[in-house]
């Protein structure tokens, strides 16, 4: 298929961009900053577009089949807005040019409560602390939900939780959403958007992505993707 990437210079991104290509694809990624990114391949177009520009979302989405979003924030950013002023200009584009599929990330935190059957420390202490400081950005990824669930586009939203690097991709498991857990690899969640956006699979549906195997301790997760100790982001 031909997919055009949102959000594909972060982490997240550029595995997605790595494994779309590896399986034949051919991509557009688009970034503010393509001089910085790291890929390159016969089947990849790297565009220099904001997400928060219609006139550029328009211009990188038209030719394409499937759109996928892996755009986020990090916590304290100044800008808590961007995901939603910036999925608005993709739907607009995609209707624009009668493109149906979009796959796109959202997360856990939406619902803006613990997952049920977890520990007492994670529900009571972790879970009230990061929804403290993510509520900006959990509250504006709702209304990214919302924007992309009035469309009439065929649409996924994933909700990963506790994002993680992996080695590989694992036999990870693809449900409803507030499934018990609170981890999600990066390539679990990478090959998922795929699967996603090429085999038409929980269409018009909210989603969450668990990784079992290899998961790190929920504390040092907290520490590096909340606390922003370390190098990870979304």
């Amino acid at each position: 298929m031909k997919l055009v990437i949102f959000g594909a210079n972060g982490p997240t991104g550029r595995l997605t961009t790595a494994q779309a290509l590896a399986e034949g694809h051919a991509v557009t990624a688009v970034t503010r900053h393509p001089q910085a990114f790291p890929l390159s391949d016969p089947a990849l177009d790297v565009a220099k577009a904001d997400a928060l520009d219609p006139e550029a979302v328009d211009r990188v989405v038209a030719g394409h089949e499937a759109v996928i979003s892996t755009l986020g924030v990090p916590y304290g950013s100044e800008v808590p807005t961007t995901c939603s002023r910036s999925t608005e200009n993709i739907v607009a584009a995609m209707i624009a040019h009668g493109i149906r599929r979009l796959v796109c990330v959202t997360s856990t935190g939406v619902p803006m409560k613990p997952p049920p059957g977890e520990t007492l420390v994670y529900r009571k202490v972790i879970v009230p602390m990061l929804l403290r400081m993510g509520r900006p950005l959990y509250e504006d990824a709702a209304r990214m939900e919302e924007i992309v669930a009035r469309s009439d586009l065929d649409w996924t939203v994933i909700r990963p939780s506790g994002l993680f690097d992996g080695d590989a991709v694992t036999d990870y498991t693809v449900g409803p959403p507030q499934m018990v857990g609170r981890f999600t690899a990066r390539r679990d969640l990478a090959d998922a958007l795929i699967r996603e956006a090429v085999e038409d699979r929980n269409v018009r549906s909210i989603v969450e992505v668990l990784t079992t195997e290899g998961t790190p301790s929920v504390y040092r997760v907290f520490l590096k993707e909340a606390l922003r100790i370390g190098n990870g982001s979304a």
